[in-house]
């Protein structure tokens, strides 16, 4: 259908087709939004460990579905207006080809940022090691990672370099204490007071998140006999909870009147 306004003829067909592609792909975006958002917010409601992992991720699948939308939406209604879409499309792979090669590690980046945050594999506020750097995650992006250690030095890795790290938040931590005990000691006795502080102990350490464990004597040194106490702990806690431990135990011997032994060197006056 044709409309002569001023002498000029104008096709209706190239004014309605773009208004209806463009309502089309708006709609479309509309329903794939909504059922983004509905899935990854299941898994939102799973309690995953961070939500704003989830907020990361339905924005980055949003603007990729409305780029590629966007894209679709203009090449049909160039093609409707008679223009050479296979050639345009031919001439976007060859630049994308030209680009991918110009940026191929940011791509690298982007998509091993992808891959981390999808399958969680540290997240910010995990404690993380890194070529012999550990410290806590404070930034986590699609191109890079920040990692601050307990001096305030910052490391800032690409992420396509992520890929061999120890992550000490994915588990409980033990707190692990060796403490010496002399040798003229009982250890019956000795055994007793761990015993005792152990049950005296239990539920009332800070991050501690199992009972004390007395495993007895892990070794005989050359001036000691050595005992090993060990709690589970919070994730990265465990420094903590040892040196409580270590004072209370060093209470309870000091009660007790265990020995534990030091470097002594006795010194004999000849006459």
């Amino acid at each position: 259908m044709k409309i002569n306004l001023f002498n000029t003829s104008i096709d209706i067909k190239l004014i309605i087709s773009p208004i209806i592609t463009i309502i089309i792909g708006v709609i479309i975006y509309k329903v794939l939004k909504n059922i983004i958002k509905k899935i990854l917010k299941k898994g939102k409601d799973r309690k995953i460990k961070n939500a704003q992992r989830v907020e990361t991720l339905i924005s980055l699948v949003l603007n990729i579905i409305k780029y590629l939308i966007v894209a679709i939406v203009i090449i049909t209604i160039l093609g409707t207006l008679g223009v050479n879409v296979t050639s345009i499309i031919a001439g976007l792979g060859v630049t994308t080809a030209i680009i991918g090669l110009a940026f191929q590690d940011l791509a690298k980046d982007l998509i091993a940022g992808f891959s981390i945050i999808t399958e969680g594999q540290y997240e910010v506020g995990d404690t993380i090691e890194y070529d012999g750097f550990t410290g806590t995650v404070v930034f986590l992006g699609l191109k890079t990672t920040r990692i601050r250690n307990f001096k305030g030095q910052t490391k800032i890795i690409a992420n396509r370099y992520m890929d061999n790290i120890i992550n000490y938040s994915l588990n409980n931590s033990l707190a692990i204490v060796d403490v010496s005990v002399a040798y003229e000691e009982n250890t019956n006795k000795v055994e007793k007071a761990l015993n005792r502080l152990a049950e005296k102990l239990n539920g009332t350490i800070e991050n501690a998140t199992g009972d004390i464990q007395v495993l007895g004597i892990t070794e005989l040194a050359d001036s000691s006999m050595v005992y090993r106490v060990m709690v589970e702990t919070k994730s990265m806690q465990h420094y903590a909870v040892e040196r409580q431990l270590r004072k209370e135990i060093k209470r309870a011997f000091d009660e007790a009147n265990i020995k534990i032994p030091y470097p002594q060197i006795e010194v004999h006056n000849g006459k």
